[in-house]
């Protein structure tokens, strides 16, 4: 069965070569605004993961297409790909020392018969107490720049992390255990 992935992100493609799916890459260009969305970030960014699989499904025949988005959550403000320099040191000094949660919304869709299912998965990260010179430092490794949260769990960010409750691979940006079981119900099987 085919399988294409929404995402031009080398994080979910790695996740997917990692357990053995073959895969196309066909990265939606939807406007990932989540402010012009309804409903609670979870609905959101459900929304956000199915209109990314469906501006692709869209333009195929058929193939089972992958949305997903991923953002960071603190005090209920949401955590995306820092701007800057700067803007990576404000979410880092906010994730500092706290546990935050990391949200993915992922959506599949069948492009023949168009069927779908979508869902959300939440992991908590703690982090560790950091000394401004361990921010500043990360930053100036450029690793921070492009991750939502302002830091990479399967690069050096990892250092950081306390502790995590639920799933890793969810933090790197593709809910592993969640996208099997959604696949099965469409008949694919990993195994």
């Amino acid at each position: 069965m085919r399988i294409i992935l929404a995402s031009n992100s080398p994080r979910r493609k790695d996740l997917l070569e990692q357990i053995g799916i073959k895969f196309e890459i066909m990265p939606s260009d939807i406007d990932e605004d989540l402010d012009a969305l309804e409903g609670t970030i979870y609905e959101k960014l459900e929304q956000l993961a199915f209109m990314k699989a469906k501006h692709i499904a869209e333009k195929v025949r058929e193939g089972l297409v992958i949305g997903a988005d991923t953002v960071v959550v603190i005090d209920d403000v949401i955590l995306g790909k820092p701007v800057d320099e700067e803007d990576a040191y404000k979410m880092l000094t906010l994730l500092n020392g706290r546990t935050h949660q990391v949200i993915t919304g992922i959506s599949i869709i069948d492009a023949e018969i168009n069927e779908y299912k979508t869902d959300h998965i939440v992991t908590s990260v703690e982090f560790n107490n950091m000394s401004e010179e361990e921010i500043r430092s990360y930053i100036k490794s450029k690793e921070p720049l492009g991750k939502a949260g302002a830091y990479a769990i399967q690069g050096l960010g990892a250092i950081f992390v306390a502790h995590i409750a639920g799933d890793y691979f969810n933090i790197v940006g593709l809910p592993i255990n969640a996208l099997n079981k959604m696949l099965l119900g469409f008949g694919y099987k990993v195994l």
